[in-house]
């Protein structure tokens, strides 16, 4: 993790002030020094021990001891089988992490030297030379301690001592005897440790329902000295602004200085393709300063907007400031600035109690499609470039605009904003509180007041980031008593909730970054939810703010078991990865799915269980004799399963868009739980860890397509609704497909009349009791036949994808066969294909080629026509062989 990984790091600053040459690497850009400053890295290989010194090695920074243990040999990958609880011990202990390093006189001449860090993981004493110079209690903080004095000659000395977190939480926990502060520890199916809530740290890593239990120690973040005579830019913002009544857009620009004394000088701030630059006399106070600028954009100029994937382009501008004294440039720097709006709309709804949810971009109401992020990986050392970009390509080419950052994890490295910012991607960020009521002592809040500074300000740049919320279910929890609170207490936990939430964290933002809303919880009921003292009687209130939900036992594929919510920032099914996801972790003793294994990595109770209840309301469960063919089968069940129930309520939610049923809908939002992984596991995720595609998110390709056609059942009725996020009307009927299961010609076709279709609705364009279309096609029934659908223009050009819908549970089908496909991969100048060929109509056809990374351009469909050709895209060096031999095609009625 590079230098533009920074806790309170540069932003998206593609340049930043005055850097030493060792670090000008880690930029994209370029910059321009001052000789009055210069920067020492820390980072690369230092000495890690234990507290008894039976363990002693070399440790990269950044880093954690897990990666260190496992790159010198000490233990195996900790994903491994049951490893998660073999190495219980690594966080039960104290580390030490030391370097010796030498000092230029240059650079101990400078009249300030700081000692930087811009990650801890989590509580630390910092020892130079042999002296304390400052202790560390937050994982996303960064910390900074005057070292000038204590550098010398020679090697110098630097030791950081962790304690365990584990040990640390426990006894925060007992100092706080006045009252519980729950919950105490996460459940055992999880195999976690006990109250996370008194560490500022990753919530998860203490376990979690989709994720191992690695309390991890270390430096995660660089290291550096930092050396000034006058003046240190520690951070600069820009934030856009626009005047709605002089229709004039003005940036305002932050600089956080660091000074050591009254220095007078020139600001000039400049976005010159927008023909903008103004020069201000200024006054940098000693010590650390904020220090705001309004920069009015040119009003002739016309100015590009930044707007989510789907819905136009990403420009950016380049923005730039200088700081000169007596003609001398005291600072430099530059950034990238985007220009959007954004509101979050809450009023009163035609035709239903309560408010609307949903968010504005640059004036235009946007419905947010997309999933939720998780860590991606246990040790963030090891989230590369490459894992970011890939997770977050496969989200936009999921046809995706929006991600929330959930509350559980970590503020993600600047790499992960600036690829969301390029990419289009809307981020709803929570600040990292998740599930659990949290102490409010003086200690405890000055830390997070510090840490919540430090992100806003880090990543207010961001046109990407479009709201922020205080936790993640810490309101729900609290209005319905998970925590088993007596009446009585309650309204001590709620006076906890409104300091820590509304009181700290909501004024901090309020005061640092006025773009953007601010909830103070998700699900909340919003504006609803303040009137009633920021903890509603009912959080979960459709006709409020946004909602989580999840049912595992009712059906899945009965759209009436949905909440037809404002907004719907979390809902979903688990499933298994796939076979080659799990291998690398496990021993054929483990590939069964009543293992030790198998239910060892399920950390959501009864889990394992209700997939496959879920799975068996609609189709028949894996039989096969060969133990190694039912589980790999059982795997395919699970995520034919999950892609169905997830794609049900998801198109429910999009068609849910104008309409107002019993006082309720207007639904403005689908993010589905979840997007990634972070280990080999079974979890609600759609992407497997290593990136392989599950089905969910090849159906998430066609089910958030800009237009989509969505197919039910009300009341024996078929209805076809056409949904559009474009800009523009349409002109739109639904073609209808009647297949019966055992043939590949179609028993007869259907066509609507052209409906107007208004840019961003959903309308309905298609209705027809099902009994009158079987009979109107003959020899049709609801169990020997299905439906195939598409929408044309007036032209009869297909717009969107097709999709299905079944006339019965697949498993009391009629007629339905072995397929019999056949497949033949072959190489072109664009790539790799694979034609199919199938003998019979085959529901949710699968291709895999094992562990070969890459993914298909379809998979997961339902094969109704005899021929068929899908792309490959290979994310390393293959060949037809080796493709073919990899290759495996399995489809529904293949299982049983």
């Amino acid at each position: 993790m590079s230098k533009s990984s920074q806790t309170f790091s540069r932003q998206n600053l593609s340049l930043v002030p005055e850097l030493g040459s060792a670090d000008r690497q880690f930029l994209s850009g370029f910059s321009s020094e001052t000789e009055s400053h210069q920067t020492l890295s820390l980072n690369g290989k230092w000495r890690l021990s234990n507290s008894n010194d039976s363990l002693s090695l070399s440790a990269e920074v950044p880093g954690c001891v897990h990666s260190a243990l496992q790159q010198q040999g000490y233990i195996q990958d900790p994903y491994i089988r049951f490893n998660d609880v073999s190495y219980r011990w690594i966080a039960l202990d104290n580390w030490t992490y030391t370097t010796t390093f030498t000092v230029s006189t240059q650079l101990r001449a400078k009249q300030k030297v700081l000692l930087v860090f811009d990650g801890v993981d989590t509580v630390a004493s910092i020892w130079l030379n042999g002296l304390n110079v400052g202790d560390t209690d937050n994982m996303f903080r960064r910390y900074d301690f005057p070292v000038k004095d204590l550098l010398k000659d020679g090697d110098n000395v630097l030791k950081v001592s962790f304690l365990s977190p584990v040990f640390y939480a426990s006894e925060r926990r007992k100092a706080h005897s006045a009252y519980r502060v729950p919950p105490e520890c996460p459940p055992d199916v999880q195999k976690g440790e006990c109250h996370v809530n008194f560490i500022r740290k990753e919530q998860s890593s203490f376990s979690w329902d989709w994720g191992p239990s690695f309390p991890t120690v270390g430096l995660w973040k660089g290291v550096q000295l930092e050396a000034f005579d006058v003046l240190k830019l520690i951070q600069v913002s820009s934030v856009p602004l626009y005047n709605v009544g002089v229709s004039q857009w003005r940036v305002q620009i932050e600089l956080l200085v660091e000074a050591l004394q009254m220095t007078n000088g020139k600001v000039t701030l400049s976005v010159p393709e927008l023909v903008s630059e103004q020069t201000f006399q200024t006054q940098f106070l000693p010590g650390k300063t904020k220090n705001t600028f309004i920069l009015h954009i040119n009003s002739s100029s016309q100015v590009k907007l930044w707007w989510p994937n789907g819905h136009g382009q990403q420009p950016f501008y380049r923005f730039a400031v200088r700081a000169s004294q007596d003609g001398l440039l005291i600072l430099n720097a530059e950034s990238k600035v985007y220009f959007r709006t954004v509101e979050l709309v809450q009023e009163p709804v035609v035709g239903s109690p309560g408010l609307s949810f949903y968010f504005r971009i640059n004036g235009k109401p946007v419905f947010l499609k997309g999933s939720n992020w998780i860590p991606a990986h246990s040790f963030q050392d090891q989230v590369t470039p490459a894992i970011l970009k890939n997770l977050l390509q496969s989200a936009v080419d999921a046809n995706m605009n929006a991600l929330r950052v959930w509350g559980g994890g970590v503020y993600e490295q600047d790499l992960f904003y600036s690829l969301c910012d390029e990419m289009g991607i809307m981020v709803w960020q929570d600040f990292m509180f998740a599930c659990a009521m949290y102490p409010t002592e003086d200690n405890f809040i000055q830390t997070v007041r510090e840490e919540v500074i430090q992100q806003v300000w880090r990543l207010k740049s961001h046109p990407s980031i479009i709201i922020w919320s205080g936790n993640n279910e810490n309101e729900a929890a609290l209005a319905t008593d998970w925590f088993d609170i007596p009446i009585s207490q309650k309204p001590l936990y709620v006076k906890d909730y409104v300091t820590l939430y509304v009181n700290n964290i909501r004024a901090i933002v309020q005061e640092e970054d006025q773009s953007r809303p601010f909830l103070v919880s998700s699900p909340t009921n919003g504006a609803e939810s303040e009137q009633e003292g920021w903890v509603a009687v009912n959080p979960y209130d459709l006709h409020y703010g946004d909602t989580h939900f999840y049912s595992y036992i009712l059906d899945c594929w009965d759209w009436r078991t949905f909440p037809r919510t404002r907004f719907a920032s979390e809902y979903g099914f688990q499933s298994w990865p796939s076979f080659s996801t799990l291998q690398p972790v496990s021993i054929r003793e483990d590939w069964s799915y009543s293992s030790n294994f198998t239910s060892h990595r399920q950390h959501h109770a009864d889990g394992n269980q209700q997939m496959l209840l879920q799975a068996a309301l609609h189709f028949h469960l894996p039989n096969s004799t060969d133990p190694l063919k039912r589980f790999t089968d059982t795997l395919y069940l699970t995520q034919v399963m999950q892609a169905q129930c997830v794609k049900t309520q998801t198109e429910f939610y999009r068609r849910s868009q104008s309409e107002i049923i019993e006082g309720k809908g207007h639904t403005m939002g689908a993010l589905y739980w979840q997007l990634n992984d972070i280990w080999q596991a079974p979890s609600w995720s759609s992407i497997e860890f290593g990136g392989k595609w599950k089905m969910l998110h090849h159906f998430a390709q066609n089910f958030f397509a800009a237009v989509l056609p969505v197919g039910f059942e009300d009341d024996d009725t078929l209805l076809i609704y056409a949904v559009s996020d474009l800009s523009h009307d349409l002109k739109l009927r639904a073609a209808v497909s009647v297949y019966s299961w055992s043939d590949l010609d179609p028993v007869c076709t259907l066509q609507s009349e052209l409906h107007l279709v208004p840019a961003g609705s959903a309308v309905a364009i298609y209705k027809q009791p099902v009994a009158a279309l079987l009979a109107g096609c003959g020899r049709c029934t609801r169990l020997s036949c299905l439906l195939s659908f598409h929408l044309e223009d007036s032209g009869g050009g297909q717009q969107g994808p097709a999709n299905h819908h079944f006339l019965c549970s697949p498993k009391d089908a009629q007629g339905l066969q072995r397929p019999n496909i056949t497949a033949k991969v072959q190489e072109d100048k664009t790539g790799y294909t694979v034609s199919l060929h199938s003998s019979s109509v085959a529901p949710f056809v699968w291709l895999d080629v094992g562990n070969i990374p890459g993914r298909f351009s379809s998979n997961g469909f339902l094969m109704v026509s005899r021929n068929r050709t899908v792309s490959f895209n290979a994310w390393r060096p293959t060949s037809v062989a080796e493709l073919s031999g990899s290759l495996t095609v399995t489809s529904l009625r293949d299982v049983y």
